[in-house]
């Protein structure tokens, strides 16, 4: 082979041009099948009425292929990355799905990244070439190739890509130094093998996944739900995956990912939209969402239920069949006793509150005739009418009533009585004052715990419900039935040797098909159910979450099948943690695994240099991810008075915003300057977004505090007054870290006065 330059260029070409060839074809191949899924969807559609069954069939058939279609959309954009060439002599390329010709035994033309015979693509090395000889990464924009890089995997003419066995260098790094677009892109193409071994560990038990700032534990943990669902399809397609995330910003910020990999089936959600029903849009104090994040909240809130299941101090008269009827303390206390030592929810140990009551209500009214001459039928007649008494039964409500989650919270945080009475044993007067608020207020993230708490202790006398689905499910039975048994009739006489219905659909799935929710999938389902468990949870930012929020999780996925990810050296919130073994051991003791991640893909090096000393400011056991790059831009800070503090942000802002030339600037400051900063930003730069708005990751510049800017990643950052992050907040060191690794290229600090001492090494 000729070593000239003109020659391996003309290599090259022809490799460009011979890779556009395939890809093409695979394009083809592409519209083909959407082309097919199309026409198969419109001539369902058309179909109109037909038997039970051919309803049914043709209700599957649409979902189906409308699923089909989502996905084949999804994966247009860098359908095929990647070739290996093995020692065998075969070639097989990579991509987001398998393609296969039918026509000629069902041929691979594009493995699934996924696929076990993918894997080399990611893990081998000229040490372990595990049967590779030259691994491909191919860069496409739309449908043309842009470019390709060759890896040769010997270890007698092939060079390592880096000190850090980086597999596709070029690639990786080419796509590292993109502008950020203000979405999450997948990184399917750039795989290593530190993060593929975490995506493809084993789905049971609880795998925890520590890694610093840029390591790409999001985008890990986005890919192992990918590769779980194509992995355990069977088990997880019926009760669904859930990924949660720290905030609302984040899940839109993330929320392509997993379509882009084929996937349309997870469920994206924060800790606080796990409760139907209640949107947590207020805001409170750090003080106060700490305190409601404690576990002691589990036994304010179990006491203040059982405060609401009270006893007259005397006696309570009331009128029943315009006579006196006296529900005293003893008949009271001994009907409560025996509703809880049932250990029932609250609701559903009221029925045995109330048929204690009602019993021994009805024996005193007896003793008005002469118990001695009525039977039980007389004594049920009495129980009955007492039922409908409604002085008798308001009497009895206000003894033990039947309450939700909303109602006793929003009483418990509103009533400085109530609060005092179920909470003095765990918060002194002055946090019970933070924890008050004003009665109906909005909620907040920080409720949602508390709400899914109250629900599991208040419980939901659902019987008249369960007892109307019992019924509704025998008639669709007994419809189903009827309709088989016609059918098989028909079949008979038309051919009796024929496969009958019966042995292909028998009558609980028929019935089960024409349920209302029978189209729906698991996440869909599992978005309005407060009680529908997971098969498993992805938590990202997990070093975020309270105590409270932990046992929402743990409630959602009673198999422990988990993936926690997070970085416990960028915990922020008070009420989250330092440590992995604290928060899992109540539910795993130590039966849960670790691993790390170890290389920073996107802090550059001159910014890791600067951040990388407050780590020594924190109590945390964690090291520095190594930077695989560097721009060759060393942060910088500005220095203005305090007057000047707001405009000096957005001067600074706009010309990083210059900078970046067309990338997403961030200008991240403490809760307190928020308004402040925002405003003067705003003014010098009219599309500039502040706060966490909708539209705000596509705008150029964005204000936001540290909290909001979690798990999010710029072209450049601007940090606003780090001094105030450790005036304002417990954990500021951790905050200020946190700022200063969310840039992918450049870094400003505007402060006034001296820097905190663990930033003295930046440039003024």
């Amino acid at each position: 082979m000729s070593d000239t330059r003109a020659d391996r260029e003309l290599d090259h070409t022809d490799s460009v041009a011979a890779e556009q060839q395939y890809v093409s074809m695979l394009y083809d191949k592409l519209d083909e099948l959407r082309r097919y899924n199309s026409r198969r969807l419109a001539e369902t559609l058309r179909e109109t009425g037909g038997t039970p069954q051919a309803r049914t069939e043709r209700d599957i058939s649409t979902r189906m292929h409308i699923d089909k279609l989502s996905q084949l959309s999804a994966v247009e954009n860098g359908l095929c990355f990647g070739r290996l060439d093995l020692d065998s002599g075969e070639r097989f390329h990579i991509g987001r799905l398998g393609l296969f010709d039918e026509e000629n035994e069902y041929t691979p033309l594009l493995i699934d990244w996924r696929a076990p015979a993918a894997r080399p693509f990611y893990l081998a090395t000229a040490a372990s070439r595990d049967g590779v000889v030259r691994r491909r990464h191919i860069r496409t924009t739309r449908r043309t190739v842009t470019g390709l890089e060759d890896e040769v995997l010997d270890l007698d003419s092939a060079e390592q890509s880096s000190h850090l066995g980086l597999a596709g260098e070029a690639t990786l790094l080419a796509a590292l130094d993109e502008r950020r677009t203000g979405r999450m892109g997948d990184i399917v193409a750039t795989i290593q093998a530190e993060q593929d071994r975490i995506i493809r560990s084993g789905m049971n038990g609880v795998l925890v996944v520590q890694g610093g700032p840029g390591t790409g534990k999001t985008a890990v943990a986005l890919h192992r739900a990918a590769y779980l669902l194509y992995t355990y399809r069977q088990q997880l397609t019926k009760r669904g995956v859930l990924v949660v995330g720290p905030n609302a910003t984040f899940l839109r910020y993330i929320g392509q990912v997993l379509p882009s990999l084929g996937e349309t089936g997870v469920l994206l959600s924060t800790v606080g939209e796990l409760y139907p029903g209640v949107v947590a849009t207020g805001s409170e104090s750090a003080e106060a969402a700490e305190l409601k994040g404690r576990a002691e909240m589990v036994s304010v809130l179990h006491k203040a239920v059982r405060d609401l299941q009270q006893v007259p101090r005397d006696h309570i008269e009331v009128t029943f069949d315009r006579e006196p009827l006296s529900i005293d303390k003893s008949t009271c206390s001994q009907a409560r006793t025996k509703a809880r030592k049932s250990r029932k929810p609250h609701n559903e140990a009221r029925k045995i509150f109330r048929r204690e009551m009602f019993s021994a209500l009805a024996l005193q009214v007896a003793d008005r005739f002469g118990r001695d001459l009525l039977d039980q039928r007389d004594l049920d007649d009495i129980t009955s009418e007492l039922r409908a008494d409604q002085e008798v039964c308001a009497a009895l409500e206000r003894l033990w009533p039947e309450t939700d989650p909303p109602t006793v919270l929003d009483s418990l945080l509103s009533s400085p009585e109530m609060l005092r009475k179920a909470a003095r044993k765990y918060f002194d007067e002055q946090q019970r004052a933070t924890l008050l608020r004003e009665p109906g207020a909005a909620w907040t993230p920080s409720d949602a715990p508390l709400l899914d708490e109250l629900a599991e202790l208040l419980g939901e006398d659902d019987t008249e419900q369960r007892q109307e689905q019992l019924r509704q499910e025998r008639e669709e039975l007994a419809y189903a039935e009827g309709v088989l048994h016609i059918m098989e009739q028909d079949e008979e006489i038309i051919d009796p040797e024929r496969l009958r219905v019966s042995d292909v659909l028998d009558a609980d799935l028929l019935a089960q098909r024409h349920r209302t929710d029978s189209d729906l999938t698991a996440a869909e389902r599992a978005a309005g159910d407060r009680t529908w468990t997971f098969g498993h949870v992805i938590v990202d930012e997990a070093q975020e979450l309270s105590a409270m929020a932990w046992r929402v999780l743990m409630r959602r996925c009673p198999s422990r099948s988990m993936t926690v990810v997070g970085d416990i050296a960028q915990t922020g919130s008070a009420a989250g943690t330092a440590s992995w073994h604290e928060v899992l051991s109540p539910y795993v003791a130590r039966r849960w695994r670790l691993e790390e991640l170890t290389i920073n893909y996107r802090t550059p090096s001159e910014i890791m240099a600067l951040a990388a000393p407050l780590l020594s400011e924190m109590d945390v056991d964690v090291s520095v991810p190594t930077s695989v790059r560097s721009t060759g831009v060393p942060p910088y800070g500005v220095r203005v008075s305090e007057e000047e503090l707001a405009t000096g942000a957005a001067e600074t802002a706009a010309d990083e915003l210059e900078a970046v030339d067309g990338g997403r600037v961030a200008v991240l400051l403490p809760p307190g300057r928020l308004s402040e900063v925002g405003s003067s930003v705003r003014e010098r730069i009219p599309q500039a977004t502040v706060g966490p708005q909708p539209e705000g990751l596509e705008t150029p510049v964005t204000v936001l505090t540290v909290e909001q800017a979690k798990g999010l990643e710029f072209d450049s950052v601007v940090v606003v007054d780090p001094a105030g992050f450790l005036e304002e907040s417990q954990r500021g060191i951790n905050d200020v870290y946190v700022a200063l690794t969310r840039s992918t290229t450049r870094l400003a600090v505007v402060h006034t006065g001296d820097l905190p001492e663990p930033l003295g090494g930046l440039e003024l």
